[in-house]
């Protein structure tokens, strides 16, 4: 298990960390920058979720009028690094 850092776009945080264990398994994660309390949110509801079930609750979540979001670039993340996600 290694650590995953993404840098996201579109969005206020400028970079999310977290973990993926073998089992598929979301651990610690950061998200820095952005909004304080959202950032916090996101990485407790995340934290010990299965991957591909973020994916599937985070993706396509839009900030605004903004295209994406911190959940959005989050799941786009994840995505990244699992299979068939």
């Amino acid at each position: 298990m290694a650590k995953i850092t993404f840098t996201p776009s579109g969005v206020c945080a400028r970079k999310m960390e977290f973990e993926i264990a073998d089992d598929g398994i979301v651990t610690d994660v950061k998200v820095i920058g952005g909004c304080p309390g959202n950032a916090l949110g996101i990485a407790h509801l995340a934290e010990g979720r299965p991957a591909a079930e973020l994916v599937k609750l985070l993706q396509g979540i839009r900030c605004g009028n903004k295209s994406t979001s911190c959940p959005d670039q989050l799941a786009q993340a994840i995505a990244a690094h699992i299979p068939e996600a």
